[in-house]
């Protein structure tokens, strides 16, 4: 599923840097209770003799890289703050420090040396200091320091944590999100049963994504901001009963402020329990400062309106809007809203792609689209719609501000983690400003990564990567990988993964086969929709049409062949393991759909199975929906004739770790070969670095047991 995927958000790009904010903040509240044992030589990656001299990428040097983030451009637009994060492996710990460098280039200055964490780096409206957010007096709250990193100072003393903040663009003001409790739990209603351990549940919607409720929600507080001090806060939300910015990633990209400082447009989902739990309805929220009112922009909408965007006089604003209601995958378009006119205008209906990161300028917009499984720079003008392609080249965009005509950017490739580039709007070329992983890249060897357009069944022509060993040798077969996507809408891009690493898997001296089968986007509407309610269908066919055309190269043992993915791609693991008709020697499913009937009764977002599986199972009249059931993987158990591993976690709500077991009990039933990987503390991703590192150790020594 889209949110769960290994990329996960309604947009791929999105979807990674929210997930990585999420890990960042946990990551901060976990490290004050051991901040006195850790110093910063614990977070110091350099490589051993041993991983130098070997020179291919393992699992202990993947939790050696430093993962940059939340690059953020000052106001004159000459020097940016990013953060690096940093892990130690025999502490399960990670430090997160905060960075400074020229858009010239340089050597970058470490702002932050505190262990713990230290993120949502902002500039001043006046470019003078840096705020950002720490856990330094106990709990999480808003402090400055000057642009060199000294003179530290504490803004905040909000009761309780703070989980982000913006400055007003005049500087008078602060806003910021955290969590308020409006509901009470069953010690509140059962105050003399202290010990009483029990959820009473009467409504849906009682844990998402890999958290249980907890009767809080996260608000909007705007405050008063001057003399290096917030006063007169006042929560915008009071007494409502949903989150903004909205759960499960609380992206603080879905709120901004007005160039005036006066108005506030935040994204929110104004519904709860089934309600909640079968929309995709969220709206723009206008809030007004002065006069308190708050205005629904885009009320008429019944799919996702999110991430507005002022222009800089603040007579428009531009949003991103999905169309159709409970569809999470939808064309995500651009609107744009002029406030003197009442006008609506809908300015990528000509565009065949999604839209996201959106940046003004004058009578332009900047964003990033997906483009054939890279994601690039765009611009269009709104006077004539004339898009223009700024970047090019085989990677990924992530995000990028622009200050006049300086244009900064986050990207990685298959090959390179996140690093920061500056981007020459004219030449669209780019320069890279930070070498975070260099000593890692100066002694590891990467491996090819090799475009291919191959004919499928229907006769399209599809994008498939194929990721070599390191040490490459043509005259050697090699045993191959079908990489399954997640998502399902979730292209398989130029990611880097810390997870489904296409290099680590070639280090293991496999051939990696990534189709960017039907159903993904960046290959226009079609090709992106083609995949609700036909999940055994085309999407299938691709895979086998992959796996045939690259099984025949001379370097590649077709008796060799294994099939993995997650989430959607777990889903199709076992969905070929009772189809692929002997192309297939062993299968990985992570955190798969398994049993239609029991993930549609157990999920949480009832809108994903009620779009993508057409609706739900008991409605027999519905042909779409039984269509899709009957291509669940447990009716095809009987075919299973292949080894399989299978992995899950204990807090994965969105496809509940109950899948995984009912395909494993089955599969040691019926006498196949299996094991199961159970982590009872990890999601839909196993982030922690020592479950991370034993992850990649099995995935490998299951493949290596039945392909070597």
């Amino acid at each position: 599923m889209k949110k769960t995927s290994i990329l996960k958000q309604k947009n791929v790009i999105n979807m990674m840097l929210i997930l990585f904010s999420l890990l960042l903040f946990i990551s901060c509240k976990q490290n004050t209770d051991n901040k006195t044992k850790l110093t910063q030589k614990n977070f110091i990656s350099q490589l051993t003799e041993e991983e130098i001299n070997n020179g291919i990428l393992t699992p202990e040097i993947m939790w050696k890289f430093g993962r940059v983030s939340d690059a953020q451009l000052s106001p004159d637009g000459r020097n940016i703050v990013y953060g690096i994060t940093r892990y130690n492996v025999p502490t399960n710990k990670s430090n997160t420090d905060i960075y400074s460098i020229s858009v010239e280039g340089g050597t970058p200055k470490q702002l932050t040396t505190r262990i713990g964490g230290e993120f949502n780096q902002r500039w001043t409206p006046d470019g003078k200091k840096i705020g950002y957010l720490s856990d330094n007096s106990g709990s999480v709250q808003l402090w400055e320091m000057n642009t060199d990193g000294t003179d530290k100072q504490q803004i905040s003393k909000i009761d309780g944590d703070i989980n982000s903040f913006e400055y007003s663009p005049a500087g008078e003001h602060i806003l910021y999100c955290k969590e308020v409790k409006l509901e009470k739990n069953t010690h509140d209603l059962y105050p003399n049963l202290p010990l009483a351990n029990v959820k009473i549940i009467t409504n849906l919607m009682y844990r998402h994504w890999n958290h249980w409720d907890n009767y809080k929600h996260s608000h909007i507080f705007v405050a008063d901001y001057s003399n290096n001090k917030i006063a007169n806060s006042k929560d915008i939300m009071e007494g409502e009963l949903w989150d903004a910015p909205m759960e499960p990633y609380f992206d603080n990209s879905e709120m901004t402020w007005s160039p005036d400082g006066k108005t506030i447009a935040y994204t929110c989902k104004k519904l709860i329990g089934q309600e909640y739990t079968v929309s995709t309805n969220s709206d723009i929220y206008l809030f007004n400062i002065e006069t308190e009112k708050t205005t629904n922009l885009t009320k008429e909408n019944l799919g996702y309106d999110r991430y507005p965007r002022f222009s800089q006089n603040g007579k428009k604003i531009a949003w991103q809007s999905m169309e159709t209601p409970g569809y999470e995958s939808d064309k995500d378009r651009l609107f744009v809203y002029d406030f003197t006119t009442d006008k609506k205008e809908y300015i990528t209906e000509n565009f065949d792609h999604n839209v996201s990161n959106i940046v003004w300028s004058d009578n332009s917009i900047y964003f990033i689209s997906g483009l054939n499984a890279t994601y690039q720079i765009f611009k269009v003008d709104l006077n004539t719609k004339k898009y223009t392609q700024i970047t090019n080249g085989i990677h990924n965009y992530n995000s990028f501000a622009k200050v006049d005509n300086i244009i900064i950017g986050q990207k990685m490739s298959m090959s390179m983690a996140t690093e920061i580039f500056k981007v020459d709007e004219e030449t669209g070329n780019d320069t890279e400003l930070t070498f975070t992983n260099k000593n890692i890249y100066d002694n590891i060897e990467m491996g090819k990564v090799e475009e291919n357009w191959i004919k499928t069944t229907d006769n399209k022509k599809m994008l498939v990567w194929l990721i070599y060993p390191p040490k490459f040798d043509p005259n050697k077969k090699y045993p191959a990988l079908l990489y399954c996507q997640g998502g399902p809408q979730s292209a398989v891009s130029q990611f880097f993964s810390f997870r489904w690493n296409f290099q680590i898997m070639a280090a293991n001296d496999y051939v990696i086969i990534a189709p960017n089968r039907r159903g993904l986007p960046s290959f226009g509407q079609e090709w992106n929709a083609q995949i609700s309610g036909d999940y055994g269908g085309q999407n299938m066919k691709d895979y086998f049409s992959a796996t045939d055309y690259f099984k025949k190269k001379s370097f590649i043992d077709e008796n060799r062949l294994g099939a993995v993915g997650a989430s959607y791609g777990g889903f199709s693991a076992y969905w070929l393991a009772g189809h692929h008709q002997k192309r297939f020697k062993a299968f990985i499913a992570h955190c798969g759909m398994y049993n239609f009937e029991s993930f549609y009764a157990s999920t949480e977002e009832t809108f994903f199975p009620n779009h993508d599986l057409g609706g739900n199972y008991w409605d027999k009249s519905n042909k779409i929906a039984q269509k899709s059931y009957a291509q669940s993987p447990h009716k095809f158990i009987q075919n299973w004739d292949t080894p399989i591993m299978i992995i899950t976690g204990g807090n994965d709500f969105r496809i509940p770790y109950t899948q995984s077991l009912e395909a494993f009990n089955a599969a040691q039933l019926r006498g196949i070969p299996s094991k199961l990987l159970f982590f009872p503390d990890e999601t839909h991703f196993v982030v922690k670095p020592q479950n991370a590192i034993l992850w990649q150790k099995e995935f490998f020594g299951w493949f290596d047991k039945w392909l070597k």
